[in-house]
């Protein structure tokens, strides 16, 4: 059996975490054959995980590139013996000294051995007919030994830093609506704590210009989460009373002035109610909503993006109403009670308005639940949600 010697050139002695370092190198099995940039792209990704530096992963490239063939496999001569000048001129010039610190991080993290000669320097010696027959220097085997777990750590760091991207993503999204909310609430003097809720917000939008581990970002995003929910929840309970204050003013005067056009509280909505086809007969029509067909599909325009019909009738929105649940997590009983206490259209004019803004809902199953709860005791009515959805500055018309 071949000795290798594990002491660097004699200078070095040999610690504990040396001798892990060549176990876990050599009782690894090895691939077959694998192209060496692969192997070494994956150390880079997952260099962290081994402790290395982008200094360390120079040097093991200059010696890479002292290896004459592309592939690393397991019957192949994997030693290479560039003297220090060699190695330092492929590594852009690095200093003697940094070198051999480099080289030594490198041997420590079990990537490369230094197969030593008698006399601690680098050579070749090659048989009569010019074939390689031993050489001393530094052994690259372990890149190949370890190239499966290299691949793991890499694919793990990966998977984590795009865990982490969507995250901070998803933060950013919920900061920017908050900040909206916020805004829309102040300029329209809607009564509640808008001050204090951005207050809230201002720490929060500071730490985004840090680098932010996954923990701190999940932390965040709870934060963020509240201060959205009570947002939202301060938006709708203002604009029910607006809704609510606006259908009771044009009751007011259609009833004394029947035949003036300033009796309606919104032109629009006047129009768009006559226009609308008057919806067929059926039991989707004995809790038919006072908004106009109209205006649900001008908040709510993702819906012609999913129907199999033109939506001229309450029957179209219900119908593709009950077919979008089942994509958005809603489960059939939370669609039937829906209905049952809602009533059709309004339960589809629900499930429209929470497709529009199906980004912002974690539980959309639950979130139906929470408003036919809402409806049994009489305190929902979709109408607010379709003129929230009206008022934000993403809407378009239909």
């Amino acid at each position: 059996m071949q000795h290798i010697s594990l002491t660097p050139f004699g200078r070095q002695s040999v610690t504990s975490g040396l001798l892990a370092a060549r176990q876990r190198a050599e009782t690894a099995p090895a691939l077959p054959r694998i192209d060496k940039w692969s192997i070494f792209n994956d150390l880079r990704t997952a260099r962290a995980r081994f402790g290395l530096s982008d200094r360390d992963l120079s040097v093991l490239y200059a010696l890479l590139t002292f290896l004459p063939v592309k592939v690393l496999e397991d019957d192949a001569a994997l030693v290479v013996f560039p003297s220090n000048a060699s190695l330092s001129d492929r590594a852009h010039g690095m200093a003697e000294s940094t070198l051999r610190r480099h080289l030594a991080a490198l041997v420590a993290a079990g990537v490369i051995w230094r197969q030593d000669s008698p006399n601690g320097k680098r050579y070749a010696a090659r048989d009569a007919s010019g074939v390689l027959s031993l050489a001393f220097g530094f052994d690259l085997r372990p890149l190949l030994n370890r190239a499966a777990e290299i691949a793991a750590a890499a694919a793990e760091v990966t998977e984590a830093a795009e865990t982490l991207r969507r995250s901070r993503e998803a933060l950013v999204l919920r900061l920017r609506d908050a900040a909206k909310l916020i805004a829309y609430g102040q300029e329209s003097a809607l009564p509640g704590n808008w001050d204090g809720l951005a207050a809230r917000l201002l720490p929060l939008r500071a730490a985004l210009r840090r680098k932010m581990d996954m923990e701190t970002i999940t932390r965040l995003l709870d934060q963020a989460g509240d201060i959205l929910r009570a947002l939202n929840r301060m938006v709708c309970v203002a604009t029910e009373e607006m809704v609510g204050s606006a259908a009771h003013s044009g009751r007011h005067h259609t009833n004394s002035k029947p035949d003036s056009s300033d009796s309606e509280p919104c032109q629009e909505m006047a129009k768009a109610a006559a226009d609308t086809p008057e919806p067929e007969p059926g039991p989707e029509t004995e809790a038919e909503p006072v908004l106009p067909l109209y205006i649900v599909l001008k908040a709510c325009p993702d819906l012609r993006l999913y129907s199999r019909t033109n939506l001229t009738s309450w029957r179209d929105l219900v119908a593709t109403a009950a077919e979008l649940r089942g994509m958005m997590g809603i489960s059939a009983s939370a669609w039937e009670e829906a209905l049952h206490v809602m009533g059709p259209a309004p339960a589809a004019i629900a499930v429209s308005a929470m497709l529009q803004r199906i980004g912002s809902i974690q539980n959309p199953g639950g979130y139906l639940r929470a408003l036919s709860a809402r409806a049994a005791s009489g305190g929902f009515s979709p109408g607010p949600m379709i003129m929230a959805l009206l008022n934000r500055p993403t809407a378009v018309a239909a």
